[in-house]
């Protein structure tokens, strides 16, 4: 306790602290024993995964004492304006949000309050930057993080959305021959989000921002329509195909990087065997697994949505192609969607490594004139990741 006694929250320093930030992170990513662990490289750069969004910070925890400082927890936060689902007349109602991530606590002080610590000093700084609320992702099965957050810190359980992640194989999958994609420039797609999907939860406000970042891989349209031809944002507006489903993809890769350790090498034999009957023989569609035991690289495909009787049709067509435009360049391919998304239905993914539950807990943090709040509301059809904070 008495490394706890001279703990100090501050600001994360690039020049000096980024050796003892990954060893934080590393520490904190060992699975159990004999178990397979999924480890995130973040390619020399502790703040990657929030240095995209329009504010943000990173904050570690370091103690002192006769052996010097040491760096023993990290956390990271993000502040942007989103959607919150509220339904009102004329445009979609948006609040400030906080969001917060990346919390790790080293083994050896863990259960000393520093988590509490890290996430209080965090909230503090949402407050100067005029958040209304803040939120947190975790897994369901993480209960030390969900006791913090719920138990000790206010949050409430909110929403589970699921992630579906589907490998990359030598074969194409195969597409719904009724659907066509279509490639669409940033601004149309800007335009189409904005007017289609502005009142969706967490939509981003400056979705334009999103859409032209360097690491986003374009927006696509299906429809289920193999004649469909396109004339403009405009007349899609006007006049919108039957069904349809539109979602654009980023590339993770240039965030952070992948790599499953602790499997035996039994595991490892059958998958590289997969694999390579799936290259000798792409006709029989083996369902190969990557190579997810050495360094890889996922794309993640964000703004889904769509309209029609055949919605979710498309919404297929949209992510088998992601997945074959991704061979050879990711080993994989996830998506986000909501628990009560129609679209997901038809949405191929491997159970094995998906995540049927992950739990967003919410918390407000000043209240608004009209007494509405956001984290005690009831869940709407769609949910939009932003792929910034993945």
């Amino acid at each position: 306790m008495g490394d706890v006694k001279r703990l100090v929250i501050r600001n994360y320093d690039p020049s000096t602290d980024r050796a003892g930030t990954e060893a934080v992170d590393g520490g904190c990513e060992v699975g159990q024993p004999g178990g397979m662990s999924l480890h995130a490289d973040l390619l020399g750069d502790p703040v990657a995964r929030i240095r995209h969004s329009p504010a943000y910070r990173m904050l570690v925890a370091e103690t002192s004492g006769p052996g010097g400082r040491r760096i023993v927890g990290v956390i990271r936060g993000t502040v942007k304006s989103v959607a919150t689902g509220k339904s009102c007349p004329g445009a979609p109602a948006f609040a400030s949000v906080g969001y917060i991530l990346g919390l790790r606590v080293s083994p050896s002080h863990r259960r000393m309050g520093i988590a509490l610590s890290l996430v209080r000093e965090l909230e503090r700084w949402f407050a100067l930057m005029g958040a209304e609320y803040a939120y947190m992702a975790t897994d369901k099965s993480n209960e030390p993080s969900v006791r913090l957050f719920t138990a000790r810190c206010g949050y409430s359980k909110f929403r589970t959305p699921s992630l579906l992640v589907h490998p990359v194989h030598a074969h194409r999958l195969r597409t719904p021959r009724r659907v066509r994609v279509l490639p669409l420039d940033a601004r149309d797609a800007e335009q189409l989000y904005r007017r289609r999907f502005a009142h969706v939860e967490f939509f981003p406000a400056d979705i334009g921002a999103v859409l032209g970042n360097k690491l986003s891989l374009g927006t696509f349209l299906a429809v289920v329509d193999r004649g469909y031809q396109w004339r403009g944002v405009e007349h899609f507006l006007a006049s919108p195909p039957a069904s349809w489903a539109v979602a654009s993809l980023w590339d993770c890769g240039g965030v952070f990087r992948l790599e499953m350790r602790g499997a035996s090498r039994i595991r490892r034999a059958a998958a590289a065997a997969s694999r390579a009957l799936d290259r000798a023989a792409k006709w029989m569609r083996v369902p190969s697994v990557p190579d997810f035991f050495r360094s890889f690289a996922g794309w993640f495909a964000y703004g889904l949505g769509g309209d029609g009787d055949d919605a979710a049709l498309a919404a297929e067509a949209l992510f088998a192609s992601f997945v074959n435009k991704a061979r050879g360049k990711a080993a994989a391919v996830a998506v986000e969607v909501a628990a009560l998304d129609p679209l997901r239905r038809r949405l191929p993914h491997w159970r094995s490594l998906s995540c049927t539950e992950d739990l967003w807990c919410m918390k407000r943090l000043a209240g608004g004139a009209d007494g509405w709040d956001w984290a005690k509301s009831a869940p709407g059809l769609s949910i939009f990741v932003d792929p910034r904070e993945v």
